[in-house]
């Protein structure tokens, strides 16, 4: 997600430390922090950091392992990986979104994850062949200013994003990974050559309203300059809790059930094959959808995430829509794939 690193040092101030108790050892395989635990592991981090913090935080207390971080931006990391092949000191890779685990998986350089491990997690949110595991998820929404378009004049199809009546009331990020799933659902639902004129009719209706990231989406529209845009929903409510409900003058809405643009995106985590610190990296995916790692997602006075937590059983505790309750476009973590055509058919659109 392009422009995030500038975004996360806002949220990483309101992060809170967290302890881990020491039920947490057996579900992470370690039973003390001294032996082969003492080391150390590499985590390059394509998720906002004060969830990736607070994760690391309770696994290091648990495990005595420890967690050295690089965060950047996702698709920057996973070309990283690429580039360093056999000699990254990568040894997991955590991300907001499945397209740069499935492009990785794809070249052959991700381990198995353990089966016991991908157990915790439904499979339809991890990797098919087993290759990296889902770790949260997050679902896109409208997010619009009430001041500026009624609910009732905001589309309820993304393809109505593309029409005339929305000429200078739409904001994107089209640089953000997170739009990449709604391109490619857009392609799978009407074919290459509609997707192309959609692309091109949002491009022009968001002129002078293309930003870096989600965040800005959610200032810009809040505070008024743009009437509304697509974000994924964790951004509106990490905006309430930062400036409080009554600065909060935006808000959400889904598109209709089924629309492509209506769309789960999965974060997850996969070990890189040239780690040379398998074991110890396992247990970090192990803690992630653990009973603890997942209460630590899905609890946002814990980590500010307000995303879903998808493993162990765990629901979220933030004032959303429940995630059983969502009606997504159905489309596979396959099928999503590793966002390369979306890209270039943004590309050719001006998009990017």
């Amino acid at each position: 997600m392009s422009g995030a690193i500038m975004s996360r040092a806002r949220w990483a101030a309101a992060a809170a430390a967290l302890a881990a108790g020491c039920g947490l050892l057996a579900a992470c395989g370690g039973s003390t922090a001294s032996g082969a635990d003492a080391q150390s592991i590499t985590l390059y981090n394509g998720q906002h950091v004060q969830t990736a913090d607070n994760l690391v935080s309770a696994f290091e207390k648990a495990t005595g392992i420890t967690v050295n971080v690089r965060s950047d931006d996702e698709d920057t990391l996973a070309d990283q990986i690429v580039t360093e092949g056999s000699h990254s000191p990568a040894d997991v890779f955590l991300t907001e979104n499945s397209p740069p685990l499935e492009s990785l998986q794809a070249k052959g350089l991700l381990s198995k994850v353990a089966p016991g491990t991908m157990s915790h997690v439904p499979a339809k949110f991890s990797s098919p062949q087993g290759d990296w595991i889902g770790v949260s998820a997050r679902v896109s929404v409208l997010i619009y200013n009430p001041s500026l378009i009624s609910a009732g004049k905001l589309p309820t199809k993304v393809s109505q994003l593309a029409g005339s009546q929305y000429k200078g009331k739409l904001a994107l990020a089209p640089q953000e990974t997170d739009f990449q799933p709604i391109v490619t659902a857009y392609l799978r639902a009407y074919g290459k050559s509609a997707t192309q004129r959609w692309l091109k009719g949002i491009q022009a209706n968001a002129s002078g309203h293309i930003y870096p990231d989600n965040e800005t989406i959610a200032d810009e529209v809040n505070r008024g300059a743009v009437a509304f845009g697509i974000v994924n929903q964790y951004y509106w409510y990490r905006m309430r809790a930062e400036i409080g409900a009554s600065a909060t003058h935006a808000e959400i809405t889904h598109f209709a059930a089924g629309d492509p643009g209506y769309v789960v995106d999965v974060s997850g985590a996969g070990v890189l094959k040239s780690s040379t610190h398998q074991a110890a990296a396992q247990k970090f995916l192990a803690f992630l959808v653990s009973k603890q790692g997942q209460e630590i997602i899905g609890d946002p006075s814990k980590s500010i995430s307000y995303e879903y937590p998808i493993g162990s059983g765990v629901s979220t505790q933030a004032p959303e829509t429940p995630f059983d309750q969502l009606q997504p476009y159905p489309i596979t973590i396959a099928e999503l794939g590793d966002g390369s055509t979306a890209i270039a058919l943004m590309r050719q659109a001006g998009l990017l």
